[in-house]
């Protein structure tokens, strides 16, 4: 993440093997908190916020199913099929990049 964007998304693939022939996805959303250590005098970053997302694909990455608690991830205030959409999508894309 940069100075200027303080939200990120993390991703990670595990492709098909010998003995799981699923492609996973792996997202993690979260936001970057900037702060001060007094002691050592210098800033700190954390990630909080985190919301771990696991995405399923029988099919080589054509379409996914959410392996995790419902979250609000595109911050309506409501848990719905949007967030899941949302989810897919970005699995989805994150999968024909990396495989193009």
């Amino acid at each position: 993440m940069s100075y200027l964007n303080q939200r990120g998304v993390f991703l990670q693939m595990m492709q098909p093997s010998i003995t799981d022939s699923n492609t996973i996805v792996s997202l993690q959303l979260a936001r970057k908190e900037l702060g001060w250590d007094a002691e050592q005098q210098l800033s700190t970053e954390a990630l909080v916020d985190s919301i771990y997302v696991v995405a399923v694909s029988a099919d080589k990455g054509k379409t996914f199913t959410i392996r995790t608690d419902k979250k609000d991830v595109d911050g309506d205030g409501d848990i719905d099929s949007d967030d899941k959409a949302k989810l897919i999508a970005l699995a989805k894309a994150y999968v024909s990049i990396v495989n193009p």
